[in-house]
């Protein structure tokens, strides 16, 4: 795509090498995979998909930034939640993918000064590389905590504490369907000569099921999350008790099923650019799809879990505390206070983060009222 930037040589051999074991992979199941397969590979293959791989992803030098990357300000607010939790009795938190480790790092510093330090921060991470960024920055940021933290390769078992997942489900692989004239269609991925090219077959049973209780009208294309939302499943059969805090961009059903959204949101980020191409460069590039939170909501409900909120980013900021957090730093002090008065702009207003991105809280065995929700909880639109 000419008005992308032009990698470099090894990273274009990198990429070269993740489309040679795709097409490989094409070829041994008669010249189709599903699309969701693809993205599982071009994201997940080991030592070559996009988060699997060296290659750098978040921040300025990466392909996106997220809330804990843009500021501390983020994890501190979350970490009013998580503390109300580990209060409750619960004394853990896992984090599901840490990223850089910026979230841990923020939330583990907060608790600190709050008292309410968990015995066990857990970090279930699936990059090498990530993974070593993560302790590289938990030991620059919080060499007095590090004992504490716990990297898992897999879920635990009978698990009791705070799960916590910030854009983890939205780079899932995902289906795609559209509704034809003769039927309900998944979207897989063909070769047309060496490149990647769509190509539709019928959907299949567990697909067609998910699809056809959606009702779309012909021509309409989206995504459905069975990966998303069987994870939510494996997170409910993993939780003795607790509470699972997950956010994301997203809608419940009947925005995200719209009839203005009829081409689905699949996206791709690479370099701080957005682009709808998944097969440009694969491993290079992020992958992703906005969530439906109703999905979500009834994955977790058939798996035993109780829906506990659901709001938006900036009302869940805003119920536990951002402003005070803010007020910390005095507003006179301008070199220090206009750059987080900024982030927050980022991260409250409705034409940033504050209203795309939302917080649904999912719980086993936890009566207690959750501090992000006090005002504002939607859980009757899912």
């Amino acid at each position: 795509m000419s008005d992308l930037p032009t990698p470099p040589a090894e990273a274009l051999a990198h990429s070269e090498k993740l489309a040679a074991l795709i097409r490989g992979e094409i070829a041994a199941n008669a010249g189709w995979v599903p699309f969701a397969r693809y993205m599982e590979l071009a994201m997940y293959a080991p030592g070559l998909g996009y988060y699997t791989a060296g290659a750098r992803k978040l921040g300025r030098e990466g392909d996106f930034t997220t809330a804990p990357e843009m500021t501390p300000l983020f994890g501190q607010t979350l970490a009013r939640q998580a503390a109300e939790v580990l209060e409750s009795g619960l004394d853990q938190i896992l984090e599901i993918g840490a990223g850089s480790g910026a979230l841990a790092a923020a939330l583990l510093t907060e608790l600190e000064s709050l008292d309410r330090l968990p015995r066990n921060y857990f970090i279930l991470e699936v990059s090498p590389d990530l993974r070593e960024r993560e302790r590289d920055l938990l030991a620059q940021k919080v060499p007095q905590l590090l004992e504490r933290v716990i990297w898992l390769n897999r879920l635990p078992t009978l698990y009791q504490g705070l799960v916590i997942g910030n854009e983890v489900l939205d780079a899932m692989p995902v289906h795609i369907v559209r509704a034809g004239a003769s039927g309900l269609e998944e979207a897989g991925v063909t070769l047309d000569g060496a490149a990647f090219a769509w190509a539709w077959r019928p959907a299949a049973a567990e697909l067609r099921a998910a699809a056809e209780a959606l009702q779309l009208p012909e021509g309409y294309q989206t995504e459905i999350q069975l990966v998303a939302c069987g994870f939510v499943r494996s997170l409910a059969q993993a939780m003795a008790r607790g509470v699972i805090l997950l956010i994301d961009y997203g809608f419940p059903a009947h925005e995200y099923y719209h009839v203005q959204r009829s081409e689905g949101t699949l996206m791709c980020h690479y370099r701080h650019r957005a682009h709808a191409d998944p097969f440009f460069l694969p491993g290079l590039q992020d992958i992703t799809s906005h969530i439906d939170f109703s999905a979500v909501a009834r994955a977790g409900h058939e798996a035993g879990l109780e829906l506990l909120g659901y709001t938006g980013q900036a009302q869940f900021l805003i119920n536990c505390g951002i402003t005070d957090i803010m007020l910390r730093t005095p507003p006179e002090n301008a070199a220090a206070y206009l750059p987080l008065a900024a982030a927050a702009q980022q991260l409250l207003s409705p034409s940033e983060m504050g209203e795309l991105f939302k917080v649904i809280a999912l719980g086993k065995d936890y009566a207690a009222p959750l501090v992000g929700y006090t005002s504002g909880d939607r859980r009757h639109t899912l």
